[in-house]
């Protein structure tokens, strides 16, 4: 992939990973994202800005899920010697590939960058969100996300060589979590401030005060998020930095010597975002429910 798993000479060997269970974790992480989509498009009680932001990321996962398992399939293949590795077709192949993983990437932070701002918005101006953050608007912020993440993806493939383009992903990685950690810290530390002073008020603002309380629980949730993609991600991401920094390093090697890995790392977080939203979305695990046992499909016919 993209060129980062070429290593000069080190005492370290390269960690190889089963491509079975490349595939394996690939084939899970898809049926689950594909059942997030398929959820929120079919249940009108989802149809809210921040589980379309929800739904976008879960297409992200699902475009990573499909694209590194046909990579590890072309890979069997081309050590089978049906392929040439080396080949133009195969060449072109994989730079769509790499594309695509490139826009999986993208667009997972980017879905996150806008969840945290949902949140924020939901949590802080709670009286005028609904005029804020309308659908008309969300549609044109994921229109936005994935237009971006498009062209990103082909000119950071296009370009990867470029000491340039690399420092820009990473760069880019860094800088916004940086903005989303902040924006979670911002958002907590002044809900327990408006928490004391609501617990003052008279009953009336009760209403407002249950509407915080699960806003507040909906930016737990993408916290547990932002966490798990950062665990799942960051190696990755330190692997390119090594690249840049110290290229024939021995020691830096025996670290690029597990990128393998760190792709596993990348595709469990396609397959552990589902759970977390199931886990703590209960209107999710009723419609999930449903549709396992069918019983929704019967209504809808």
């Amino acid at each position: 992939m993209m060129n980062t798993t070429s290593v000069a000479h080190s005492d370290c060997p390269e960690v190889k990973i089963p491509a079975s269970l490349f595939t394996t974790i690939g084939l899970i992480s898809l049926a689950e994202n594909f059942l997030v989509v398929l959820a929120v498009i079919r249940n009108r009680n989802l149809h809210s800005p921040m589980y379309c932001f929800i739904c976008s990321l879960a297409a992200f996962n699902t475009i990573a899920s499909v694209t590194k398992t046909c990579e590890t399939i072309m890979i069997a293949i081309a050590d089978g010697g049906t392929l040439e590795k080396k080949g133009s077709s195969e060449t072109k192949l994989d730079d769509i590939i790499d594309s695509l993983l490139c826009m999986s990437f993208v667009g997972s932070i980017s879905s996150f960058l806008a969840i945290a701002v949902d949140r924020y918005i939901t949590i802080f101006h709670a009286l005028r969100y609904h005029n804020i953050v309308t659908m008309r608007r969300t549609r044109a912020i994921l229109a936005v996300i994935w237009t971006t993440c498009g062209v990103s993806a082909v000119l950071m493939v296009r370009f990867f060589d470029s000491k340039f383009i690399m420092i820009c992903f990473v760069i880019f990685f860094v800088l916004s979590l940086a903005i989303i950690c902040f924006l979670y810290a911002f958002m907590f530390m002044l809900a327990r401030i408006h928490a004391r002073k609501i617990a003052a008020l008279p009953t009336t603002a009760g209403l407002k005060c249950r509407w915080r309380g699960r806003s507040m629980r909906g930016a737990l949730t993408l916290t547990i998020l932002v966490g798990t993609f950062m665990v799942c991600w960051a190696p990755f991401f330190l692997h390119l930095i090594i690249i840049m920094v110290c290229p024939t390093n021995p020691y830096c090697e025996c670290y690029r010597s597990l990128f393998q890995l760190h792709m596993v790392l990348m595709m469990c977080h396609a397959l552990i975002d589902p759970a977390i939203y199931a886990f703590r979305s209960a209107e999710l695990r009723q419609t999930f429910r449903r549709m396992l046992l069918c019983s929704y499909w019967m209504q809808c016919s």
